[in-house]
Order: structure tokens, then sequence, then C-alpha cells
């Protein structure tokens, strides 16, 4: 009597279907299988969690994304989309052009934009970091009868207005507006300091200087790095080091020639030499600057609450916010917390200047390293350092101490500005660059503008800045944990490149 036919059954995987069946076994029991191959469709390729990225067919901004974009089973079923981790409210417009767009990467014209972003950032970012050398002269000058920590609000206005445009400054970038708005808050920040000659009271400089240099300031920053990510991409991190010399040229040289301005030809023609310095350094970067790609609509209006879905930017956002509070209290005080009986009252004037000079050195070397290491990976240690030295600047009692702890200070927290923006360039696509950047600044800008006046508040109730420079010290030192918390969550491990 014949054995009867066994079932047939199928195997379906992602690329082949399988249809095995069973021949009956010898006297011993043993079976036999064969396997016919049938052809199925192709599923559109996207990488699996096994699988090596493909830099050519899926490029992304920086590193590959740490979660890819689809997640299968071994049978090849989609059992997860992180379309939404990856590239938060991007189309698939922006994510077809980013993925194949070839960057110059150097040549005349992306090393103008380099140069263009170098006059905006000392225009901007520099002026706002010699702020310093102002709160020294207003408190034993001209507004003498102001606590410490009420001038402290409006070199805080500046900081954190030079930051909270950028959400609106960024949207419409991605829209493709960048000359109008560049020209006429170009314009804002040449006219501000032509009215600052003209203060005389507190409510005089807190509108002026802190509220229209500040939003001027912040109207030319914010675009003019997302510009630069249209140029460069193997070397981003390389040319955001760069452009942010500026704002340690500014920082530096800014102070010095108010220092010896004041003496000589008095407050209000001092702040109109500055307006000219910073109309031919504006007037320059609107010439040079412009826009490589054309404009992508991706989802979303002004604000994008899916990119918060990505924990990585969420994470960092955070640690922007916190580094804040703390990372600028040492350049604020300097000048004033120099000035005792141990050190050279005729070095005092140059402690900010010597300060920003040092951060030059800071966003070059940081700028060389994040190409090779990654951009997050340099901000921790040099972060680390920038606390270290907020701890200890208090503890200066002498010329040589304070000069050092400038120094140091200088070329750590240099690092930061430089590369403040790199880490969110390879957080998504470059189309929603300036949105994402917006979104980030705009949240960190309530905490620049409340860090240096917490610290005055401090110094008030206790009369030292030994407890400023521990709380400081302590918001710089919670930024880092946030930053490596930035980096597990992107890739995992403590120790890969990001």
């Amino acid at each position: 009597m014949a054995a009867p036919t066994p079932p047939t059954f199928d195997l379906a995987t992602t690329r082949s279907a399988y249809t095995a069946q069973a021949d009956p076994g010898s006297a011993t029991g043993s079976m036999s299988m064969s396997v016919t191959v049938v052809d199925a469709p192709e599923p559109e390729h996207l990488p699996h969690a096994h699988e090596e990225y493909d830099e050519k067919q899926h490029r992304n901004e920086g590193p590959p994304p740490a979660c890819p974009r689809i997640r299968r089973n071994k049978e090849g079923e989609i059992v997860e989309d992180l379309d939404e981790r990856v590239y938060p409210g991007e189309g698939d417009e922006a994510i077809k052009r980013d993925e194949t767009d070839d960057f110059p990467d150097g040549g005349l014209r992306a090393w103008l934009i380099v140069v263009g972003g170098v006059c905006i950032t000392f225009a901007s970012f520099g002026f706002v970091n010699a702020w310093g050398v102002f709160q020294s002269y207003y408190e034993t000058t001209l507004l003498r009868d102001v606590s410490p920590s009420s001038i402290a609000w409006i070199g805080s206005l500046q900081y954190s207005l030079t930051f909270l445009p950028g959400l609106f400054t960024g949207r419409l970038f991605d829209l493709g507006y960048f000359h109008i708005p560049l020209g006429i808050a170009s314009a804002v920040l040449v006219v501000s300091s032509f009215i600052v000659a003209e203060c005389t009271q507190y409510w005089h400089f807190v509108l002026a200087q802190g509220i229209v240099v500040g939003l001027g300031s912040g109207c030319v920053f914010g675009p003019t790095m997302a510009v630069v990510s249209h140029w460069w991409h193997k070397k981003r991190s390389m040319a955001f080091g760069i452009v942010a010399i500026g704002s340690s040229l500014g920082g530096t040289l800014l102070p010095i020639a108010v220092s010896k301005l004041l003496p000589l030809v008095g407050f209000p023609w001092t702040m109109r030499i500055i307006g000219f310095i910073l109309l031919a350094t504006t007037a320059f970067a609107n010439l040079v600057m412009k826009r490589r790609l054309p404009p992508v609509n991706v989802k979303g209006g002004l604000v994008n609450l899916a990119a918060f879905k990505h924990i990585p930017y969420t994470l960092y956002t955070a640690a922007t916010c916190v580094t804040f509070l703390g990372l600028y209290t040492a350049l604020t005080y300097f000048n004033v917390s120099a000035q005792q009986p141990g050190i050279n009252p005729s070095v005092i004037s140059y402690i900010v200047s010597i300060a920003n000079a040092a951060s030059t050195v800071g966003r070059l070397t940081s700028g060389a390293l994040a190409d090779h290491m990654g951009p997050v990976n340099v901000l921790i240690p040099f972060t680390a350092l920038a606390a270290v030295t907020t701890y200890a600047w208090p503890y200066c009692t002498t010329t040589a101490s304070i000069i050092v702890i400038a120094i140091i200070y200088g070329l750590s927290s240099g690092a930061y500005v430089g590369l403040m923006g790199a880490p969110l360039a390879q957080m998504g696509l470059l189309t929603d660059m300036g949105r994402r950047m917006g979104m980030t600044l705009s949240i960190a800008a309530a905490f620049a503008l409340t860090g240096p006046p917490i610290s005055g508040a401090i110094y008030d109730t206790y009369g030292s800045f030994h407890q400023v420079g521990f709380y400081a010290g302590s918001m710089v030192i919670a930024s880092c944990v946030l930053l490596i918390g930035t980096k597990y969550a992107a890739t995992g491990s403590l120790w890969s490149k990001y």
C-alpha cells in the first residue's frame, strides 16, 4: 500500500517564497526535503537593523542615524516605523534631495560664505561677548546707583535675544527668505549702536542695548549658521568653528577698543565708532552671503513638535538650555571680580579680551577635531573643562592666576559656541536645519536671559563670587551629563563617534 502524500506548505520571506515537500523516507524513517524557490515581489529596500549603512544611497547629515528608518523581523516584515524619529516632520521631497545632494566643501564661493559668516558673528556675538567691559563701566561710571544684578539684566537680554529670534528666522530661511531678513536685521544692529550712544538712564540701556541690539544680533546669527550648512558637509564642523572665530575676534577687539576710546572721546563717540565698525562688517557679509539650495516645503509650520520625538534632539536641546545658565557667568563678571588689591588694575580691562582671544584657539581646535571624532564627543570634555575653570575663577586673587583662568576658560567655552550648531545639523535633514536650530535656540533664550542675573542675585546675597562660581560651574557640569545622555541615546554606546 502506497504511503499518503505529505501536505505541502509555504515558507514566505522578504525576498523569496519557498515551497517544500517531504518525500517518503527509508525504512529507517529518515526523510529528505526538496525546496523550490518561487520569486516574490521585491520590496523597496530600506536599511535593516543588521545591515551596514550605505552612505551613497542613504546620505544623511553627519554620521548615519542611530536608528534605521524601518525595522524588520527575520522574515522581513515591518515591525516598527522609525521615520519620525530619524527625520521628524520632514517629507519625502526633502528626504530625497538631502540624500542625493553633493556639497562643495570648498571653493571660492564656499569660503566667501565662511568669511561672511565671520563678519556676522563678529558684529553679533562678538559685540554681545564684549558685554563684560560695559558691565564694569556702567557699574563704576554711568549707572553707579544701579545694582550689579540689575545691570546684568542688560547683558542677559542681549544673550537671550541673540537666540530667541531663531524660531522665526530659521523658518523663514527654510522657506527661502534670507537676504531681506539679513539686510533688515543688519541695519537694526548698526542703528542700535548709535542709539546706545545717546542713552543716559537705566531703562534707556535696557531698551537700546539689551533689547534692540539683542534682536538685531539674533536675526543675523541664526540664518548665518544655517546658510553655512548649504555649502559644507564633510568639513562642516571645521566651517562652523571658523565662522565662530568672528565672535572671538569681536569679543577680543571691541573691549580693547572701548577701553581705549572711552578716556579719549567719551562714551557717545565710542559707541558711534563701534557702530561704523559694525556697518563695515555687516555690509560685506550681505554682499557675499547667499543660499545654495532652493527651499523645500517641509511638513509642519513654525514649530515642528515631531522633532522632539527624536530623543537625542530633545536631550541636546535640554543640554543647551542648562549650559546657558552658567557658561557666560565668568565672562560677565571677570572684570568686576578682578577689582581687588592683588590684581594689577592695568590688566583688568583686558581680561575679557584675553578670554575671547583664547576662545579663537578653542573654536579652531574643536572644529578640526569634531570632523574626525564627532561634535558631541568634542563638546563633552571641552564643556567639562569650562565647568572646572568656572569653579576655580572666584579663587583667583593674583594677576597671573586670573590671566591663566581667563585663557583656559576662553579655550574651553569657545569650543561650545563654535560647535553648538554642528550636532543639530546631523540630527535631521538640511532642508529643516533652520527650523530645527531655531527651536533649540529659542527655547535656550529663556535660560540665557536668567543665567547671569541669577549669578548677580547670588552675589548680592552673599557678597562673594565663590557661591556664584559654584552655582555656574554646577550648571555647566549638568549640561555635560545631558550631552553624554544625548550621545548614548543616539548611538547606544559611550564610545562611538557622534
